[in-house]
């Protein structure tokens, strides 16, 4: 591991089930709370709210309410959040490529 990564304290966490989810959902721009939900489904509430919360504090999202009635809220992805889609269109690609070799492993492995 490199300095300042241990396994109790990750640095980034984009390998949980939502984050990287929530990243090619304000891709395209910011979102409110449940225009997420939708292309979300099977996130409940608690656990979108914690991720969005885990997400503002590490500096992936931005969050901006607006002071209306009823209240509105945005997330959209800040600069820092931003530089994680070349990655993760990289990531995608190579499981594009090797997806099959990888399912063969696995068919291979039971």
């Amino acid at each position: 591991m490199f300095s300042g990564c241990s396994a109790e304290n990750p640095p980034i966490r984009i390998g949980d089930k939502w984050t990287s989810k929530i990243i090619v959902c304000l891709k395209s721009g910011p979102r409110r709370f449940s225009e997420l939900q939708v292309p979300l489904r099977g996130v409940t509430p608690k656990v979108l709210t914690a991720t969005l919360r885990a997400m503002e504090r590490d500096g992936l999202v931005t969050r901006t309410a607006y002071p209306e009635i009823p209240p509105r809220v945005e997330y959209e992805l800040s600069p820092l959040g931003r530089t994680l889609l070349e990655p993760m269109a990289a990531m995608c690609a190579w499981s594009r490529a090797h997806l099959h070799e990888l399912l063969d492993a696995r068919e291979s492995a039971l």
